[in-house]
């Protein structure tokens, strides 16, 4: 009888570390796309500030003028979104990079060699984690230099690192899907995109309460609203409101989740 090979199953932690370094020498070696990344975010922080922040930080913050003080106003009501935005920003370029390898074929290869199936997807989440952590700093040192000044502790400091950490893994597992379940590049770079319509249907740029009712009905319970407003309470160094920090974490583990399982599910069924 002819003994039958078992190639080794692999070692998750080490290819999970691998996968991650080819992750981020990717985004040197594709510097246009980590800039889109981070430019993004970095151009509607100040057209929003310097051309709309003017008149709309008046209607968020009662008693603020129009004008100087508006601008300053609106700066700390917006940086939270922007934040978020950096975040979308980050996991969109996963999709990218999870249907460049799916069109390629080098995922197909992946699967004959003895890598451990999770470290394929894991790594490049793990990288995009970093990329958006890169991007918030990029984010709030613009706000801090336009004149952004958070009442934060260290605590608070850390709790949003920790949040924004959470919302890139969580939105990252949801766009490697995205990108698997694509049938082109393009598409892959396309279908994320919805997730940016969010912040604007939520309390990222004026107050919910400011809506139209079903508008505002969509606004108060959408994924981004608690997320927003859980950022804003730590940046501003109040006391968390916990319906809505818990709303936040909630929605942020279903969405990866949700966005894990259906990204393996994709991993395993062979393309067509």
């Amino acid at each position: 009888m002819t003994a039958v090979a078992v190639a080794p199953a692999g070692r998750p932690l080490a290819d999970t570390l691998t996968m991650l370094r080819r992750n981020l020498l990717r985004a040197v070696r594709y510097p246009g796309l980590t800039g889109f990344t981070v430019g993004i975010p970095v151009v509607l922080m100040l057209l929003f500030v310097y051309v709309f922040g003017g008149a709309l930080g008046a209607g968020v913050a009662p008693g603020v003028t129009a004008g100087a003080q508006g601008r300053a106003a609106y700066l700390d009501y917006i940086t939270p979104a922007i934040v978020l935005f950096a975040v979308v920003g980050a996991a969109q370029s996963v999709a990218i990079t999870a249907a460049m390898d799916a069109t390629s074929g080098i995922m197909a290869r992946f699967k004959t060699m003895a890598i451990a199936p999770g470290s394929v997807l894991g790594g490049p989440v793990l990288g995009t984690v970093v990329q958006g952590l890169v991007a918030v700093v990029a984010v709030l040192g613009l706000a801090v230099a336009l004149g952004l000044r958070p009442a934060a502790g260290a605590g608070g400091w850390l709790a949003v690192a920790g949040l924004a950490a959470l919302v890139t893994f969580a939105l990252s597992w949801l766009c490697v899907a995205m990108g698997l379940a694509a049938r082109s590049v393009e598409t892959a770079s396309n279908t994320p995109m919805l997730l940016t319509a969010l912040p604007f249907l939520g309390s990222g740029f004026v107050p919910v309460e400011t809506m139209p009712a079903g508008v505002r009905w969509f606004a108060e319970h959408q994924p981004f609203t608690p997320v927003i407003e859980t950022t804003r309470s730590l940046l501003a160094g109040t006391g968390l409101d916990t319906s809505t920090t818990v709303q936040a974490l909630a929605w942020t583990v279903a969405i990866g989740a949700a966005g894990y399982a259906w990204s393996r599910s994709l991993y395993r069924r062979e393309r067509r």
